[in-house]
């Protein structure tokens, strides 16, 4: 009998802290999401359109081994050049130029509509003042 009453105790006591545990990491998870101002579903459409002006530059430039797009086009989302146009399409204007060349030569302005993913290119050529 004593044994059933310690094999009890260590169960409930395993059952608490699990439950405590598992509550303070749901309340951690919620509490960074909430701190994130960008919520991950516009993170996520934010990259893909990001990705997709990329390589319709890389594209339009002749491939990766003639072009290679400014390092903030392969960085987080959030870091690209962009403008959110507020009708769920974005505009990337971004400079590019020969493979493993920081001298840049090429501009590109590129609007892309999360809706059907249409992407545009606005502009492809030197770069403007």
């Amino acid at each position: 009998m004593k044994r059933i009453c310690v094999v009890c105790a260590i169960a409930l006591t395993a059952l608490t802290f699990g439950t405590l545990s598992a509550e303070a990491q749901t309340r951690s998870e919620a509490n960074r999401l909430a701190q994130t101002s960008t919520p991950p579903v516009i993170t996520f459409d934010l990259n893909r359109a990001k990705n997709l002006a990329r390589q319709a530059a890389e594209r339009a430039n002749g491939g990766l081994t003639q072009y290679r797009a400014e390092p903030s086009m392969h960085g987080p989302s959030t870091e690209a050049p962009y403008v959110d146009n507020g009708d769920g399409s974005w505009t990337f204007t971004f400079r590019g130029g020969a493979p493993g060349s920081s001298n840049y030569t090429t501009e590109s302005v590129v609007t892309v509509n999360s809706n059907g993913w249409v992407v545009t290119m606005d502009y492809n050529g030197s770069i403007r003042n």
